[in-house]
């Protein structure tokens, strides 16, 4: 067991007891890490949430990382962080990140907590007055996504992420009308060039409809072949995109060098890595213009930082991943990247229901389009921990999520091939 320093008279804490609050107040499984020190008050919360694999990563967290960190200094967040990733031996998976990014991020928790500061002032300050937001419009029909988007614009929105549905397919982020596309198997199917077509079609909409003023950005959620996904970013370059996201999938990624080689429209990537192996080659070689990754998935608020330093070297601005399978606890942690980092360029946002103001107080809060956080210590929220019970994993999933145990489903060709997504 490490012994506590002393630090100008004052004993520096140790780690008493590590848990996991295990809950979904909006239907979605969060993993919240609470680390309580052996100083009265003072604890700290961190987001480990991977929702399709929740409860390995409370395992990892409990069994593992829980008996292996009992003891030890809770102001060592480097060396924490290092002793963490290499303890599992193998490394760089999702499990055993999102399980140190809930450590990492209570343990700055409890930094700022003790210093009487947001994380953000722990970090260096401000580089701006608050984070710049985009969020989703979508639709069935064209009309339909551009009537969504305009509501959002009306909202103080200057950034919308724009979908469409294809008639009869199962296209990403967007509902879809119509008898179902027959295939060779009884699941959804998603064909990717009638995709392509119809997202083209609604930019050329989306451009007529709303204006030049309006940054229009699009998801392609990996589920294009390499070439077809080149074909459609440059398809894309008329209509002055802020960014099309995830045109690849993470194992296509040397197919980046031919987008970049062939057209100007702005490209996001990231929200699938886990490795340095994966982000180091794209920020490096400045073939992508924003890493997106999702936070816990890169093990927390520690590597984060460097991969955004190392980001601004080359060009590459930040937009961290922040759908609604992120706590507001790592919302709070991706917008304090945003405010602390010179090369931030966007944030995804995802409303936060009625439930989850509830369990967790102290909410990042929106105006106009733009994300506050709490001016509290540390993340400034607090998690009501008997209201988080009455939320179980299992209470608002829908029957497709509990035969799935949480995990993402499968989408699929006419013909039964599986698609990347």
């Amino acid at each position: 067991m490490a012994h506590a320093q002393v630090i100008r008279g004052v004993p520096s804490p140790t780690i008493r007891d590590i848990s996991v609050i295990a809950t979904a107040p909006a239907g979605l499984r969060l993993t919240v890490v609470k680390i309580t020190t052996d100083q009265d008050g003072l604890y700290g919360y961190g987001c480990g949430t991977f929702t399709q694999r929740a409860e390995l990563v409370n395992a990892a967290v409990e069994k593992y990382l829980r008996p292996f960190l009992i003891g030890k200094p809770a102001d060592r967040i480097e060396d924490i962080w290092q002793a963490c990733y290499n303890s599992s031996y193998w490394r760089n998976g999702p499990v055993l990140n999102n399980a140190i990014s809930g450590i990492d991020q209570a343990l700055w928790d409890i930094k700022a907590r003790q210093a009487g500061m947001p994380v953000y002032e722990v970090l260096g300050g401000k580089c701006r007055e608050a984070v710049d937001c985009y969020t989703h419009a979508e639709g069935a029909e064209i009309p339909e996504t551009i009537d969504h988007a305009r509501k959002f614009m009306e909202q103080g929105f200057r950034h919308v992420r724009v979908q469409v549905g294809v008639p009869g397919m199962e296209g990403y982020s967007a509902p879809h009308r119509g008898d179902r596309v027959a295939g060779l198997h009884a699941g959804p199917v998603f064909e990717p060039r009638p995709a392509a077509r119809r997202a083209l079609a609604l930019f050329e909409a989306a451009r007529k409809e709303l204006g030049w003023e309006v940054e229009l950005l699009h998801d392609m959620h990996e589920r294009y072949t390499p070439n077809l996904a080149v074909q459609l970013v440059k398809d894309a370059e008329p209509f002055k995109m802020f960014f099309m996201e995830d045109p690849l999938s993470p194992e296509q990624i040397d197919y980046f060098r031919q987008i970049r080689q062939q057209c100007s429209t702005p490209v996001a990537m990231g929200e699938l890595f886990n490795s340095p192996h994966e982000w180091t080659p794209l920020i490096r070689d400045r073939l992508i213009d924003y890493i997106r990754i999702h936070v816990s998935q890169a093990g927390g608020i520690t590597p984060c930082r460097k991969i955004a330093a190392f980001a601004e070297m080359f060009g590459v601005r930040t937009a961290w991943h922040g759908p609604g399978d992120v706590s507001p606890i790592g919302h709070a942690a991706n917008a304090t990247l945003d405010l602390v980092c010179p090369n931030f360029g966007i944030q995804e946002y995802s409303r936060f229901n009625n439930a989850l103001q509830e369990v967790f107080r102290g909410c990042p809060v929106l105006k106009n389009g733009y994300l506050y956080v709490n001016e509290a210590p540390g993340w400034g929220i607090e998690v009501d921990e008997k209201l988080a019970a009455k939320y179980p994993y299992s209470s608002f999933e829908e029957e497709e999520k509990r035969r799935l145990n949480g995990g993402w489903g499968e989408i699929r060709k006419r013909d039964g091939t599986v698609i990347n997504q």
